[in-house]
């Protein structure tokens, strides 16, 4: 596990325009795989149970006008929390597969330490 100076040196290296667009093909190729890996996650979080339905309908329902879309938008941006801190999450755990499977480490830029 990375200490917290390598994380934020890890962290900067990722502020490179350049730096994503392969992942980015990657991520592209495999999006339909991934997504279905990122619902279970949320999913078996309870992220979208039935809490998330009480909210969302709480939300939707809100009376004041202005009251209802500053509640969709909390609700909008929460999700959008969740969904990438998980994504954040399955993205660890499959370079780590990967990296089990390629028999390396994963914790540096081109696989192995």
């Amino acid at each position: 596990m990375p200490d917290e100076s390598e994380l934020e040196a890890a962290i900067e290296r990722l502020l490179a325009p350049e730096r994503f667009s392969e992942a980015e093909r990657i991520v592209a190729k495999a999006a339909p795989q991934l997504q279905k890996v990122l619902a279970a996650a949320l999913a078996e979080g309870g992220w979208f149970g039935e809490p998330h339905e009480n909210e969302t309908l709480k939300a939707a329902t809100t009376p004041d006008p202005e009251a209802r879309v500053a509640a969709v938008r909390a609700l909008l941006a929460e999700e959008a929390r969740m969904g990438m801190m998980v994504g954040v999450a399955v993205g660890w755990a499959l370079k780590e597969e990967l990296g089990s499977i390629n028999g390396t480490m994963t914790g540096e830029p081109g696989g192995e330490s």
